[in-house]
């Protein structure tokens, strides 16, 4: 296993809640599988949009199943899961997207069994894998390998947090819930915050918490977080989504893959499935496709009452009776012509309100792990992970599996160093800087906080950068609701029961990152690919073993609240 099956000795946090509190862990891995078409379906094609995460898991899926799944896919597998490599070091990994991964993932993790990789401790602030953090707020610099060895108005802001999450949202009784895995008490829990805050931001629930009155506990809490970093590029956001996060624990524990996380994606897309109906033996969604997606789609139309014809990049046409659309929902708005009767008014005004996040981050390789060695003058590290105020607002060392080498962290090979990662109004700031220059823009302001530490001098290699907010088939590093996009959410995330929907709106099934409660984490690509899956299987007439009934098979005892247009 590539993690500890109860990392906290007892039955696991998983992110199955709170919205639709559905075993996808369990009902992935049942012995019965998870479904099965009729014997005159065997072989069908169903075009699935989007080689991230998300589509390759539907893919592999479909494949099981004894379907043909055909991948589009504009650029290369893995979406937001992507790991590049510098020049002249093919070894050394730069996580672009999604680096980090908390065990509460529980269905991630199975599938980053399937594909047969590592995970190892990610170095979080204060994490107790990682050998230093500098937090460094107005000038003034602290170390600490624990909370408790910062100066007390860090613990002081801390526990107003934990409270202030404690007296507004019940925290405690919500997380024993979800870990028992008991629907009912879940929802009852969950269903009144929705109701309460939905039209609350961040700022606003931490504003009227008796814990974090105070302008400067607020700005701090902000600037530093307590778990991955600093929350106040979140401020805007629907808190809804911040508890989502902290209900499942996504934000604790995380791990990293060795080697780099878009070895997932690219693994279940190329390697065997076993057990797969109706297919040979040694068949993947890869060999199904001829090795490779199909370009970019273009365009989705109705041609037939039943079917839904699809348009590459290349001028190739081809018509499906289902098709799942994975990729980021706004190129539904752009870059793919679809017809707007695929999906009913209120779908498209969820589509339409979708809200992203935007993110960007530089790394840098250097020659060696210069940050294990001790600083004499200081007696501490030369370089630490660094949460800071200024530009780079969060420095990530990496060294050992984690930099790509598969060596232990003690190695003294080539390291990588991610001078800035930031988030919304931060990264908008870097938009106009090449590689370069944001590199310059770092290592200039990181010389504040380290003056007699010259980075420059170890960087091996022509730094990295992106922007996610720029990336042509994007548009974002995820979703992230605003105020009042509950009712926005709930119809994309139950889009794949469609008993009730007017046939015109059959067939297509949207799944990925931003149908997802929990944006941003992968388990929510995956939980939403299960949802597709088993909505394709019901459109096709097929059913899940009675053993191991499915997302929609259990749709109404677990159906997230909808609340009322009109009140």
């Amino acid at each position: 296993m590539s993690i500890p099956v109860a990392p906290e000795g007892g039955t696991p946090l998983s992110m199955i809640g709170p919205d639709f509190p559905f075993p996808y862990d369990l009902f992935r891995a049942h012995p019965a599988g998870i479904g099965a078409v009729p014997a005159e379906a065997l072989g069908t094609q169903v075009a699935v949009i989007g080689g991230g995460l998300s589509g390759v898991i539907v893919a592999r899926e479909l494949t099981r199943m004894g379907l043909r799944p055909v991948l589009y896919e504009p650029d290369r597998i893995g979406g937001r899961m992507r790991s590049a490599s510098f020049d002249g070091h093919p070894g050394a990994v730069a996580e672009l997207g999604a680096m980090r991964f908390p065990p509460s993932s529980t269905a991630l993790f199975g599938y980053f069994d399937e594909a047969g990789v590592g995970t190892v401790p990610f170095p979080n602030p204060l994490a107790p894998s990682t050998p230093d953090t500098v937090i460094d707020l107005k000038g003034v610099t602290v170390h600490g390998r624990s909370l408790d060895d910062l100066p007390p108005v860090f613990g002081r802001v801390a526990r107003g947090w934990e409270a202030a999450l404690e007296a507004g949202a019940g925290l405690g009784a919500l997380r024993s819930a979800i870990r028992a895995r008991d629907a009912a008490a879940v929802a009852a829990l969950w269903h009144p915050l929705v109701e309460r805050y939905d039209d609350t931001t961040f700022y606003r629930f931490l504003v009227d918490s008796a814990q974090l009155r105070s302008f400067a506990d607020r700005e701090l809490f902000g600037q530093v977080g307590f778990g991955t970093g600093g929350w106040d590029t979140d401020f805007s956001n629907s808190i809804l989504e911040v508890l989502r996060v902290v209900a499942t624990a996504a934000d604790e524990d995380h791990r990293g893959v060795v080697g780099g996380a878009q070895q997932v994606p690219v693994r279940l897309w190329s390697a065997a499935v076993p057990g797969a109906a109706h297919w040979p033996a040694g068949t993947s969604p890869a060999s199904l496709n001829g090795g490779r997606p199909r370009p970019a789609a273009v365009e989705m139309r109705r041609t037939h009452p039943h079917r839904i014809t699809v348009t590459d990049a290349g001028g190739g046409i081809a018509d499906y009776p289902a098709v799942v659309y994975t990729a980021p929902l706004w190129l539904l708005l752009s870059t793919v012509k679809c017809d707007e009767s695929l999906f009913a008014a209120e779908h498209w005004s969820a589509i339409e309100r979708t809200h992203y996040m935007g993110s960007s981050k530089v790394f840098v390789l250097v020659d060696r792990p210069f940050w294990r060695e001790l600083d004499t003058s200081t007696g501490y590290p030369r370089m630490s992970m660094t949460l800071t105020d200024r530009m780079p607002r969060g420095v990530y060392l990496f060294d050992g599996p984690l930099a790509g080498s598969g060596e232990p962290e003690s190695s003294d090979g080539p390291a990588v160093i991610c001078l800035s990662y930031t988030w919304a109004d931060d990264s908008l700031k870097l938009i106009p800087l090449d590689a370069s220059e944001r590199m310059d823009l770092m290592l200039d302001s990181l010389s504040s906080i380290y003056p007699d530490l010259d980075i420059r001098s170890h960087v091996i290699a022509p730094p990295l950068t992106i922007s996610w907010e720029v990336e042509r088939n994007f548009m974002g590093a995820f979703r992230a609701n605003l105020p009042g996009h509950y009712r926005y959410q709930e119809r994309l995330f139950t889009h794949f029961v469609q008993e009730g929907f007017a046939p015109g709106h059959r067939g297509v099934f949207l799944a990925g990152d931003d149908v997802a409660w929990t944006a941003g984490w992968a388990e929510g690509a995956v939980q939403t690919a299960l949802n597709a899956v088993w909505g394709v299987m019901h459109h096709l007439g097929g059913r899940c073993d009675r053993r191991n009934p499915g997302p929609g098979d259990r749709f109404a005892e677990l159906a997230p609240i909808r609340l009322p247009d009109v009140t």
